[in-house]
């Protein structure tokens, strides 16, 4: 039955989850660990230097108890595997606990409030490029599908194998040359002016206006290969029997194309889409750095560079989580899409 079928694939997806969280928290053990105990010296150094007329011995035998305490806290006192099994339990329930430097834009150091604002920065950049290059793709598709070797697959293929191949950081420091410093039309990044403009409705533009030039780059990098695979697809679809005899019961083409066509090309379709989304959840680190875009990759990219694991680990596991929630939703969707996926393995 179906719903056995969905079962196995979401507890599949758990059980990879937690051992890639697992992974993940065994590679970052060490530099975490040295990172939390040079906290606890210089924790405890500004705790003592704050102690006023009280004799050095006294001072020292505080220094002392205070580390011991806040070894035992952080469970410095306990086996390594412990430790890092500890630190899985709780990456895994999204406890991820404070930042050791960097900030929330309102001043939280609460490592999910950094990653909550800024995934929808991601989200609004990345996402919406892929859904619209999603729709180019599959409409310049199915264009070149219907004529095979016609002037459009051409010339459009040549474009392909052009543009397909270029770096989008390369592109987005070639387009930032063309319109920031060259036409003057365009910021060279960040999401916002500065001072931001008042008012919802200003903000928004004043937010489009900034995407522009990034979200040009990813769809003319984008969406050219995936009209050309699209292509490919359909047109081994148009050339089975029922499209064929769809044709010569003088079916129009627009209702074969867009019914017949893409309804069994479903699955592929939907695979494409789904992927193509997932890819763009997590960002991307150069090209995030290049418009100064601050999404999940520049945050990443800044939290490498001022060693704070917490926000390192909370950014792997939450766009892991992500990926592989939309990998589960892909296969269920195959189950239901596809009639010869035989659900629960049999014939």
């Amino acid at each position: 039955m179906y719903k056995w079928y969905a079962l196995k694939r979401i507890l599949r997806g758990i059980v990879i989850y937690m051992i890639l969280i697992f992974i993940f928290s065994a590679l970052f053990n060490t530099v975490s660990e040295k990172t939390q105990r040079s906290q606890i010296f210089e924790q405890v150094n500004m705790e003592a230097n704050r102690l006023k007329n009280v004799k050095t011995e006294q001072i020292e035998a505080y220094k002392v108890h205070r580390t011991e305490q806040l070894i035992r806290l952080y469970r410095f006192d306990r086996p390594v595997w412990e430790r890092i099994v500890y630190r899985a339990v709780n990456t895994i329930t999204f406890n991820f606990g404070n930042s050791t430097i960097m900030k929330s834009s309102a001043g939280s150091r609460a490592v999910l409030d950094i990653i909550w604002e800024a995934l929808p920065r991601t989200l609004l950049l990345f996402t919406s490029a892929s859904l619209i290059e999603l729709l180019f793709g599959v409409w310049l598709g199915l264009k070149k599908a219907q004529k095979p070797g016609g002037t459009l697959d051409r010339s459009t293929s040549i474009i392909t194998m052009i543009v397909y191949g270029l770096p989008s950081w390369w592109l987005g420091m070639m387009l930032i040359m063309a319109f920031v410093y060259g036409i003057k039309i365009f910021p060279s990044g960040g999401i916002l002016s500065v001072p931001p403009p008042d008012g919802f409705f200003l903000r928004s533009l004043d937010v489009l206006f900034h995407m522009f030039l990034p979200m040009l780059t990813l769809l003319l990098i984008g969406f050219w290969g995936l009209a050309f695979i699209i292509r490919n697809i359909v047109l081994g679809i148009l050339q089975e029997d029922f499209i064929m005899s769809a044709r010569a019961r003088g079916v129009p083409e627009n209702k074969v194309l867009f019914g017949h066509t893409m309804r069994t090309a479903a699955p592929p379709l939907v695979t494409i889409g789904l992927l193509t989304m997932l890819s763009s959840i997590s960002g991307a680190i150069l090209f995030e750095g290049i418009f100064s875009w601050p999404g999940l990759g520049n945050l990443y990219w800044i939290a490498v560079q001022q060693n704070d694991i917490p926000v390192l680990l909370a950014d792997l596991a939450m766009t892991t989580a992500i990926y592989l929630g939309g990998l589960v939703l892909l296969d269920l969707i195959y189950g239901f899409l596809d009639p010869r996926i035989k659900v629960g393995g049999k014939a």
